[in-house]
């Protein structure tokens, strides 16, 4: 039986995009800080898509500590490895290939594998690592995260998978791979980036308590969610931002 707790959701509206990919990066390098400095590594889960990207490019700038980061990725296509609609290319393309990160640091999902490989390949890599310093997770429009779409299995159970086969997404392609919900919750903090006019309606939706598929990462710290204040605005403007809850 599935369990979906109900995580302490902290809203932090920001301006504009500009002052989300700022926030961010100060907010992922404090974290990194806080991790190395206590265990003397920081495993980050990567997303993809268009809201992070700047963020990792900006990153490029920063001087972290890059050797004791651990990569991986919440969800990956099932593409060649070299496709650039891969998440895993994407992040290299922003950032990675730009810093002296240890090439074997880099968890990439096997993806091109197939769907079932894929999965089972990275849960066996995750079974050394019970918890994560930092997830970072999107919003799709339709409320999914990852590839844990609505309607689909999101993996919530305690004894769910670690990354789970997706071979019926209803964006393309239909085969992925993703991390569980139970799996993404098991993280020390989760950082929700959120932008762009399409994610108005799912924004209003996990909003007033509704159980999209991002409200299912529930790790014991709670979830924070940056977001373009304009997107708890009416469209013409009217109506005021919400505050950080």
């Amino acid at each position: 039986m599935a369990f979906f707790p109900t995580p302490e959701t902290r809203w932090h509206p920001q301006t504009d995009t500009g002052a989300l990919k700022a926030s961010a990066v100060r907010f992922i390098l404090a974290c990194a800080r806080r991790s190395i400095q206590t265990r003397g590594v920081f495993h980050i889960v990567l997303s993809g898509g268009n809201t992070p990207r700047p963020v990792y490019e900006s990153l490029r700038e920063s001087r972290a500590d890059w050797r004791a980061w651990r990569v991986w990725f919440g969800d990956e296509r099932c593409l060649p490895s070299a496709d650039p609609e891969r998440n895993s290319r994407m992040a290299l393309d922003a950032l990675f290939a730009h810093v002296p990160l240890p090439q074997r640091y880099f968890y990439a999902i096997s993806a091109e594998r197939g769907a079932l490989n894929g999965a089972f390949a990275y849960a066996k890599l995750l079974q050394d690592v019970p918890e994560f310093d930092l997830v970072l997770l999107g919003l799709g429009e339709d409320g999914h995260t990852a590839s844990l779409f609505p309607g689909g299995d999101t993996g919530g159970a305690f004894n769910a998978q670690a990354a789970l086969p997706i071979f019926n997404a209803p964006k393309p392609p239909p085969e992925r791979v993703t991390l569980s919900a139970a799996r993404l919750s098991l993280t020390r903090q989760a950082l929700f980036l959120v932008s762009g006019e399409s994610k108005r309606a799912a924004v209003a939706r996990w909003r007033a308590g509704e159980n999209i598929p991002a409200a299912r990462i529930a790790p014991r710290s709670g979830v924070d969610i940056m977001f373009d204040a304009a997107l708890v605005r009416h469209p013409a403007g009217g109506g005021p931002a919400a505050s950080a809850s």
